[in-house]
């Protein structure tokens, strides 16, 4: 009984942390393709502003979004 305890407590943290790394590279890949978008842009303060938003982290994306979750409820 205790393993099968152990086990599910693992393959949850196994599932959780996979989960995590992999919105993060989703996040990343977003990024990416963002920055790709801003260098087409003509506009030098447009440009600018588009990769600096370009540019937030995934830890500042995802306070801002929880807080953005938060408040929406």
């Amino acid at each position: 009984m205790n393993f099968r305890i152990l086990a599910t407590a693992f393959a949850t943290a196994a599932l959780t942390v996979a989960t995590g790394c992999a919105t993060q590279q989703l996040y990343s890949t977003g990024q990416a393709w963002q920055r790709n978008q801003c260098t087409r842009l003509v506009d030098q303060q447009e440009r600018e502003r588009c990769m600096a938003n370009a540019g937030a982290s995934y830890e500042t994306y995802k306070k801002q979004s929880d807080l953005e979750n938060t408040q929406g409820k």
